[in-house]
């Protein structure tokens, strides 16, 4: 019940509910208008329903400036096959040499010309998977090629003459289960030296070889002029024993490529993964630096003057600080490395001497990087310095880094070495001098699978 308690009046005018437009702009509204003012709560829909157009034509115009910003950008260029070819077998792998297009299929290896696309030629004598192939030219008509199988096994090839020749397999051996697989091949440009990374049970290293191309060139110009001299005589020979049309007809250049023995490339070096540090076993100051040498390199700290107890000692002392975040992280032990990662390096000031005779285009080292490890060591390429039956090959400089190295590169002119660690931090050194030009740190939580030169 509604029990008024004053009397019913009519309450005065008041301006609060006015719009300040209309107050203010009074004298340019129609006189008419006033009767039309919507009552509440009509006037309030009236105002929600003006702010959602005008959010929606707010929303129109971003979306269509940014389809202006869209379509100003640089389009990408939708490339389609101009060619193609067809492969008897399952592609696995490919390599680019010249004008030639080396596949590596799931039986054997073919051979491709790059002007018709056209099958020139190919190998399947040994019946295996190729997995991964790489190729360089040594002359305009010869070209060598290191391929992978399934079973690890590096192939070493020479192609000459639109033909295979099997050179050499490198890492084969009489019992089986001897063999060491090979895990990652590379071929220098230029088709000098060749280097495999082999895994036995337990270790795994690193083996150079040195290709003589020189004589594998010279060999193959002999046989191909003694090939075409043997199908002159035998065009002549048949041409004056038959007649008619028959004359016109070309024979086929017999092959020789089978009684071809080409020189196997020789071992030049084999590079083994840095060991974990341990105590020493000098007496004192002196025999320590007997073994660094010259003293002009920073060796890899094997030789110092700290004893086993003192590791032991050290390393308790770690333990037992940080025993809590030991359990919590898993702490495994130290294990010698399995995996390298490896290049051919051009001459430059660190790698060569004043008196070191060398061409620019030839590599004279490699340089290294095994997985885990803190260390890019480089090796010369110097046939001189062949390491002795039973002693580790020792690097010529050593680079050391502030986090275990993740991946590295070199430029093409193998000038610049760039060298991302496990703390995704990417740094790039000017070889020649010695010195980084650039630190560049990824966000957190980031790892560097790959880097490369562009």
């Amino acid at each position: 019940v509604n029990s008024r308690q004053h009397p019913l009046e009519i309450p005065p005018p008041s301006g609060k509910d006015w719009p300040k437009e209309e107050e203010e702009n009074f004298f340019l509204l129609d006189p008419d208008r006033k009767r039309d003012v919507l009552p509440q709560p009509f006037r309030m829909i009236h105002k929600l329903v003006m702010q959602v157009f005008e959010s929606a034509v707010e929303i129109i115009e971003e979306r269509e400036m940014l389809r202006e910003a869209q379509k100003r950008k640089v389009q990408p260029i939708k490339c389609f096959p101009t060619a193609e070819f067809q492969v008897t077998e399952r592609a696995n792998c490919l390599a680019v040499s010249g004008k030639y297009i080396f596949v590596g299929l799931s039986v054997g290896l073919a051979a491709f010309s790059r002007c018709d696309l056209k099958d020139v030629c190919a190998w399947d004598a040994a019946q295996t998977e190729i997995c991964a192939i790489h190729a360089s030219a040594l002359g305009s008509e010869c070209h060598v090629l290191l391929a992978v199988d399934e079973m690890g096994l590096a192939w070493l090839f020479c192609f000459h003459k639109e033909s295979f020749l099997l050179i050499k397999t490198l890492n084969e051996v009489e019992d089986i289960s001897q063999r060491s697989p090979c895990v990652e091949v590379v071929l220098s440009r230029g088709g000098d030296y060749a280097g495999i990374l082999l895994q036995g049970n337990t270790e795994a290293w690193l083996e150079i070889y040195q290709l003589p191309k020189d004589s594998w060139l010279t060999e193959m110009e002999e046989n191909s002029g003694a090939a075409e001299e043997l199908a002159w005589s035998e065009r002549r020979s048949s041409s004056s024993s038959v007649v008619g049309t028959f004359l016109l007809q070309e024979l086929p250049v017999p092959t020789i490529q089978d009684d071809i023995k080409l020189d196997p490339p020789e071992l030049l070096l084999t590079v083994r993964p840095p060991k974990p540090i341990t105590g020493t076993s000098f007496k004192g100051p002196l025999d320590a630096l007997k073994e660094v040498g010259d003293g002009s390199t920073l060796g890899l700290g094997y030789n110092h003057l700290i004893k086993d107890s003192q590791w032991e000692l050290q390393e308790a002392i770690f333990c037992s600080t940080y025993q809590e975040y030991l359990e919590a992280e898993g702490v495994t032990k130290e294990e010698i490395p399995r995996y390298a990662t490896f290049h051919f390096l051009l001459p430059s000031r660190i790698l060569m001497g004043p008196e070191m005779e060398v061409e620019p285009d030839i590599p004279v080292g490699i340089g290294v990087h095994w997985y885990g490890n803190h260390n890019f060591c480089l090796y010369l390429l110097n046939p001189s310095l062949k390491d002795k039956a039973g002693s580790d090959l020792k690097p010529d400089v050593v680079w050391p880094c502030a986090a275990p190295i993740a991946c590295s590169a070199v430029s093409s002119c193998s000038r610049y070495l760039a060298l991302a660690g496990e703390d995704a931090t990417i740094t790039i050194w000017d070889k020649h001098l010695g010195y980084p030009l650039s630190v560049t740190a990824i966000l957190e939580e980031r790892f560097i699978r790959s880097i490369h030169f562009l």
